[in-house]
C-alpha cells in the first residue's frame, strides 16, 4: 500500500504587515472608490457654482494622489515587511505625505491658470493638501492597524479551537481504534496492519499546525482513512458512498475540515441507529465555488442532540474557512426528512 505522505503547503513567509496588499486589484479598486467618494463630499461641502466641472477636476486630482499612494505602498511592501509594524506605519505615513506633496506641486505647476488654483497661493494650496492628507492618512493607517490586530486575535482563537478539537478527538478515537486493531491481530493480520498505517497517518495529520494548508486530495484521503477505521468497529452498520470525482484535487484548504464533520455523522447518526446507515459524501465544483456535502441518517427525535453535537465542529470549521477564504466560504446545515446534511463551500480559485 502506498501511504499518503502529507505535502506540507505552509505559508512559510507569513505576512505580518498590518497593511493590505496594495498591488491587489481589489484593494486598488477600493482606493479608487474611496477617493471618488471623498471628491463628492468635498464638492458638496464647497457648494461651488460649477459643481460638475469642479467634481471632474477634483476627482482627477484625488485619483492621482490615491493611485500614486497605492503604487508607492505596493513598491515599498518588500521593505515594509522586513521591519516592525511601528516602523512600517511611520514609513507609510511619510510616503503618503510625500506623494501628496509631489502630486500637489505637479498639479499646481501644470494647471493652465495657476491663479485659479487656491487663489494663486502656492504655499496655501500645498499646505492645505498636506494637512488633509496628514489627518486622513493617520485615520486610515490607524483603522488598518486595528483591523489587523482584530484579525490576528481571531486567528489565534481559531488555532486554539483547532488544538482543543484535536485534543478532544485523540483519546476516544485512539482507544476505539486500538481495540479494533487488537481484535484483528489474530484473525486478519493484513487488515490489522493496514489499520495501523491508517491510524498513524491520521495522528500525523492531527499533530499538524492549525494554520497549515493541504491539498483537497490529501484532506479526502484523511477522511477516507477515518471512515475505514470506524468501519472496523461498526462493521456493516456503516456504509459510505463517495461521489467526489468532480472535485479539483489540487485546491489548497485548511487541514481537518472534513474529518470532524464525518466524526459527527458517525457518532450522532450511525451509532444512534441499531441498524446503522449510510453516509454520503458528495462534491461538486460549479462555476467559482466548490461544495462538499455530507449526509447521514438520524434517529427520530434526535435532532436536538445532533445539532448540539455538531455545534463545536461547525463553528470551528466555519471560522477557519472564513479566515482562509473570506465571506465566500462557510458551512451550512439542513435537515432533509430523516437525514442531516452538512455542506462546506469555498471559492474554486487557488490560493495565492
Amino acid at each position: 500500500m502506498q501511504r499518503a505522505t502529507p505535502t506540507t503547503q505552509n505559508e512559510t513567509l507569513q505576512d505580518n504587515l498590518f497593511l493590505p496588499g496594495f498591488c491587489d486589484i481589489r484593494t486598488v479598486f477600493a482606493v479608487v472608490v474611496i477617493a471618488e467618494l471623498f471628491a463628492f463630499v468635498l464638492v458638496l461641502a464647497g457648494n461651488a457654482p460649477d459643481a460638475w466641472g469642479q467634481l471632474g477636476l477634483l476627482s482627477l486630482f484625488l485619483q492621482w494622489i490615491a493611485l500614486s499612494s497605492a503604487a508607492a505602498l505596493c513598491l515599498a511592501r518588500p521593505l515594509l515587511t522586513r521591519v516592525g509594524n511601528t516602523a512600517a506605519a511611520l514609513t507609510s505615513y511619510l510616503l503618503l505625505l510625500l506623494t501628496t506633496a509631489v502630486i500637489s506641486e505637479a498639479a499646481f505647476r501644470l494647471a493652465p491658470d495657476p491663479g485659479q488654483v487656491y487663489g494663486g497661493d502656492h504655499a496655501a494650496f500645498l499646505f492645505s493638501n498636506l494637512g488633509i492628507s496628514a489627518i486622513l492618512s493617520a485615520l486610515v493607517l490607524r483603522y488598518l492597524y486595528v483591523a489587523h490586530q482584530w484579525r490576528q486575535q481571531i486567528q489565534a482563537e481559531a488555532q486554539a479551537r483547532v488544538q482543543a478539537l484535536q485534543a478532544r478527538i485523540r483519546p476516544h478515537f485512539l482507544f476505539n481504534s486500538m481495540n479494533s486493531i487488537a481484535a484483528l491481530t489474530r484473525s486478519d493480520a493484513e487488515r490489522a496492519e493496514l489499520a495501523v498505517q491508517d491510524l498513524s497517518d491520521l495522528f500525523r495529520v492531527s499533530l499538524r499546525d492549525a494554520s497549515e494548508r493541504v491539498t483537497l486530495e490529501e484532506e479526502l484521503h484523511v477522511a477516507q482513512r477515518y471512515l475505514r477505521l470506524e468501519g472496523l468497529r461498526l462493521g456493516d452498520r456503516l456504509q459510505v458512498e463517495w461521489s467526489i470525482e468532480r472535485l479539483p484535487r489540487k485546491r489548497l484548504v485548511p487541514s481537518l475540515i472534513l474529518q470532524p464533520l464525518l466524526e459527527n455523522a458517525v457518532y450522532h447518526g450511525i451509532e444512534s441507529l441499531p441498524e446503522g446507515g449510510r453516509i454520503t459524501v458528495q462534491g461538486s465544483a460549479e462555476g467559482k465555488q466548490i461544495r462538499i456535502g455530507i449526509r447521514n441518517p438520524r434517529a427520530r427525535g434526535s435532532a436536538d442532540a445532533h445539532r448540539k453535537g455538531n455545534c463545536i465542529a461547525l463553528d470551528n470549521i466555519r471560522l477557519r474557512l472564513q479566515l482562509a477564504f473570506g465571506s465566500q466560504a462557510g458551512v451550512a446545515l439542513r435537515e432533509v426528512d430523516d437525514e442531516f446534511e452538512t455542506t462546506l463551500y469555498f471559492p474554486r480559485e487557488k490560493l495565492k
